[in-house]
């Protein structure tokens, strides 16, 4: 069974607004190498139809991008990607799949059939996820900025504290820190694999 990991882009103050992140060549090889590092990416669906509505066409070339942009869009072009929506059947989108049914079921079935770990998205998918105790693991980073708005992270509540352990924390050139947590009361922390326990690096 592989890992589910909430990644995201956060302001200081909490911040989940997109336009409120650092988007650059390193946020974006950062995102990448995540990728590279999960065996799919899991999204509800105004997070896919985002994602949809722009990367498809810097894939093709249709768009000019920086080499890290076109990098991300060519690997999500060829990545898994699952969705969960109550709304929408059809996915022409390459490589994307519906979750159907229960979620809860459902992503557990996506991560039993994905050793190589799921890749979570979307803010208010994993708001859900994490009120069913389904996610493993957090990736977040943190960019150096007050937003001062919403909307912020977990504003709907969780049931209880989440009790994480820092697995490492690596600030990038653009002043933006990289955290890594595990969920430290479901056992995920006593038997994480190697490519959830990287050391601490220190920016390049």
């Amino acid at each position: 069974m592989g890992l589910l990991t909430f990644t995201l882009n956060l302001t200081l103050d909490g911040c989940i607004d997109h336009a409120e992140g650092i988007a650059d060549d390193e946020t974006h090889a950062f995102f990448t190498q995540l990728m590279d590092e999960h065996g799919a990416m899991l999204w509800g669906r105004v997070t896919y139809e985002m994602m949809e509505g722009y990367w498809p066409a810097v894939a093709r070339g249709e768009v000019e991008a920086p080499a890290a942009m076109r990098a991300w869009a060519d690997k999500l072009e060829a990545k898994p990607k699952y969705v969960v929506s109550s709304t929408r059947t059809a996915f022409p989108w390459a490589h994307s799949h519906l979750v159907a049914g229960d979620l809860g079921a459902g992503v557990q079935r996506l991560k039993d059939a994905t050793p190589e770990g799921v890749l979570l998205g979307s803010a208010r998918l994993a708001l859900a996820l994490d009120r069913l105790d389904l996610i493993d693991e957090y990736r977040l980073l943190v960019h150096p900025r007050i937003a001062g708005h919403g909307p912020t992270l977990f504003e709907g509540g969780l049931p209880g504290t989440r009790r994480l352990e820092l697995v490492s924390a690596r600030p990038l050139r653009n002043g933006a820190v990289a955290m890594h947590y595990l969920r430290a009361e479901n056992g995920v922390s006593g038997h994480a694999s190697a490519r959830s326990r990287p050391g601490p690096v220190s920016p390049a």
